[in-house]
Parts: C-alpha cells; sequence; structure tokens
C-alpha cells in the first residue's frame, strides 16, 4: 500500500511514544513493529532517519510532531493509523494504563472516533484470517 510520507512519520512517531508509554519495550512490540512497517513498506532509510531524529525529541515534541503529521493525512490514512497503534497496544497482550490515555488523548486531537478503530481492527484481522485460510487451502 503506498501511503503519504505524512502517514509513515506519524505513525511512527506516535508508534514509539506508545511502546514506550509504559516503561518497557516488549519483544511482542518489536515485532509487531516491524510487521507494520512492513504492512505499510516503510522503507529501512526512513525507519533509520525517524529514530535519529526521534531520539533528539522530547516525547513532547515528538507527540505534536506525530499530531502534525496525522493531521495533515486524509481520514483513511488516519483511521489506518490508529488501527496499527492499536494492534500494537495490545501485542504484549495487555494494555496498559497510559497506553490506553495516549491512544484516547491521540484520537481526540486527530478527531477519530474510536469506535470506528476497534471495528476497523477487527475487520482487518478478519481479513488477514481469511487470506491465511485461503493461502493453506
Amino acid at each position: 500500500m503506498n501511503r503519504s510520507l505524512n502517514f509513515q512519520l506519524g505513525l511512527l512517531h506516535f508508534a514509539h511514544l506508545l511502546m514506550s508509554s509504559d516503561g518497557r519495550i516488549d519483544e511482542q512490540e518489536k515485532a509487531m513493529l516491524e510487521r507494520i512497517r512492513n504492512e505499510e513498506e516503510i522503507p529501512h532509510t526512513l525507519y533509520t532517519y525517524f529514530l535519529n531524529v526521534a531520539s533528539r525529541l522530547s516525547e513532547l515534541q515528538s507527540y505534536r510532531t506525530g499530531v502534525e503529521r496525522l493531521n495533515q493525512c486524509n481520514e483513511e490514512e488516519k483511521l489506518s493509523a490508529f488501527v496499527h497503534l492499536y494492534r500494537l497496544a495490545q501485542a504484549d497482550d495487555r494494555m496498559d494504563m497510559k497506553e490506553v490515555r495516549f491512544l484516547l488523548y491521540s484520537l481526540k486531537q486527530t478527531k477519530i472516533d474510536f469506535e470506528d478503530v476497534v471495528l476497523s481492527a477487527r475487520l482487518s484481522s478478519m481479513d488477514f484470517v481469511n487470506e491465511s485460510q485461503k493461502r493453506v487451502a
């Protein structure tokens, strides 16, 4: 899928903040981020650039950059970003209150409805299961 640079960078800023919001980054979260990067075809060079830039930003600066980037995206891209973030928050089989607060506040800042995110996440996971079953058959 060919997404905009604003989508990719906004998603990376928010993913970075979400992963570190509970004070620990699990292997499951790292694996999910790698899966998201592959799904969204985020080039390694862009990811390396992001890591370099993000390491010099405060949490607030990174958050503001993420909001700014995502708010320049269309509604479909914004929703897709939050579906990925929702899946990322669930990657370690528990959702910390700091992760929940981060998601809810971010949704408010980007004017995306939480129910739309949950529904889209469920539909995308059903699509993934259906595709996997087709490959096995």
